[in-house]
C-alpha cells in the first residue's frame, strides 16, 4: 500500500509498505476524509517525540471498514467509521483507572502516527475495534466527521480539565481548531465570559461564532496585563492552554485568580522545562491549579461529541476553510497545516 510518511525529522515523503495485519479484535479501514494536524508538525518538523523512520502520518479521519477480526462483534466490512486520534487499550489497567490514554504508558493511547502508522495510506490498522470504532451517522458528512477525531474531542477535554463551571470567566489562549472547540464546550457548559486569545481575523469571527465574548491579541502586549485590566484584577476563574509554546504557563498563571484552574491541552513540542513565576503562583501556596492532559479517546467519547453535531448543538462546518478531492493532496494540505496562512483553520482531504 501507499502512505504519506515521516521519513525521519524535518523529511517527509511518500513510501510503499505492506498492508497491515488485522488480529482477532482488530479492524482495517480504508480512509474518507483525512485532515493533517499540528502535532503532525510538531512531529516531523520539530522532532517532538523523536526520531521515527519511514512511519505513516495522520491520526484524524474517518473511514470505510475493510476488515474486522473474529471476535469483533459491533463492526463488519462497509461500515463507515468514526475514528478517534486516540485509541486506548481498553483492557489494561491504565483504562480500568481511569487513564485510558496512557494505556501501556505515557501517552501510549495515542498510537497512530506515535507508535505505529498513521491514517494517511491505502489502509489503516485500528485496535480494539469494537472500543475505539464508532458508526458514522448519515446526517455527519466524512470531512466534519474528522474533526470529531481530534479537534473536538481535545478542546472539550480542555474544558474538562479546567473544570469550567456556569458563569465562570474563562480565558481560551489560542484560537486554532482545538481552542475554537474549548470556546465551543465553554459556552456549552454555561460560562458568564469568554475572552479568546488570537490574532488572526478569521480565527476571531469563527471564536464569536462559538461564543467567545471578548478578544485579546497577544502582539498588544502580555496577555496577563490585558486580562487583569479586563476583569478588574482579579484574573480568569479558569483557563484552556491550547496553543502557545513553553513560556505560555508563565503568563496563564499571572492571569489566573486564586482558587482557579488551568487546563493545558497545548503539545509542547519544543523546549526542556516549563516555567511559572513564584510569586503570582502564591509563592507555591496560591491555589493555583495546574491540569495537563491528552483526550481519552474511545468509541463513548466520540459518539457523544457526534450526538451534539447530529443534534444541531455543534456546528463543525466554522471548522474547515479548505477542502481538497484526492489521496494525492495530503501532502499539500499539511504544508498548509505547517505555513498556517492567515486565511486558514482546518483543511481537509476527502477521498
Amino acid at each position: 500500500m501507499k502512505g504519506f510518511a515521516m521519513v525521519k525529522i524535518g523529511e517527509t515523503g511518500w513510501i510503499e509498505k505492506e498492508r497491515p495485519e488485522c488480529g482477532p479484535y482488530d479492524a482495517i479501514c480504508k480512509p474518507l476524509a483525512l485532515a493533517p494536524c499540528t502535532s503532525d508538525v510538531h512531529t516531523v518538523w520539530e522532532g517532538a517525540i523523536g526520531e521515527r523512520d519511514n512511519m505513516i502520518l495522520g491520526h484524524e479521519g474517518c473511514g470505510e471498514v475493510v476488515e474486522v477480526g473474529a471476535y469483533v462483534k459491533d463492526f463488519k466490512p462497509g461500515d463507515r467509521v468514526m475514528i478517534p486520534a486516540i485509541t486506548p487499550d481498553w483492557s489494561s489497567l491504565e483504562a480500568q483507572a481511569g487513564f485510558p490514554m496512557h494505556s501501556g504508558g505515557m501517552l501510549a493511547g495515542w498510537k497512530f502516527s506515535n507508535f505505529k502508522d498513521g491514517m494517511f495510506a491505502d489502509f489503516f490498522h485500528i485496535n480494539d475495534a469494537d472500543g475505539n470504532l464508532a458508526h458514522l451517522p448519515d446526517s455527519i458528512p466524512p470531512e466534519e466527521a474528522s474533526m470529531l477525531s481530534d479537534m473536538v474531542p481535545t478542546g472539550f477535554h480542555g474544558v474538562e480539565l479546567a473544570d469550567v463551571q456556569f458563569g465562570d470567566d474563562v480565558l481560551v489562549i489560542g484560537i486554532g481548531p482545538v481552542g475554537l472547540m474549548a470556546v465551543a464546550a465553554a459556552a456549552l457548559r454555561g460560562a458568564a465570559r469568554i475572552i479568546a486569545v488570537g490574532s488572526r481575523p478569521i480565527c476571531v469571527e469563527a471564536a464569536k461564532f462559538y461564543g467567545a465574548t471578548d478578544f485579546i491579541n497577544y502582539k498588544d502586549g502580555p496577555i496577563s496585563k490585558q486580562v487583569l485590566e479586563m476583569t478588574n484584577g482579579k484574573g480568569a476563574d479558569r483557563i484552556v492552554i491550547a496553543g502557545g509554546n513553553v513560556g505560555t504557563m508563565d503568563e496563564a498563571i499571572r492571569a489566573l485568580k486564586p482558587g482557579g484552574q488551568i487546563g493545558n491541552i497545548n503539545y509542547l513540542g519544543q523546549g526542556d522545562n516549563v516555567c511559572f513565576p513564584r510569586i503570582e503562583w502564591g509563592a507555591g501556596m496560591g491555589h493555583k491549579h495546574i491540569v495537563g492532559g491528552l483526550t481519552p479517546g474511545g468509541r463513548l467519547r466520540i459518539e457523544k461529541l457526534a450526538n451534539l453535531v447530529s443534534t444541531g448543538r455543534l456546528d463543525l462546518s466554522k471548522l474547515i476553510t479548505h477542502r481538497f478531492q484526492g489521496f494525492e493532496h495530503i501532502e499539500e494540505a499539511l504544508m498548509m497545516m505547517k505555513d498556517k496562512p492567515r486565511d486558514m483553520i482546518k483543511p481537509v482531504v476527502t477521498i
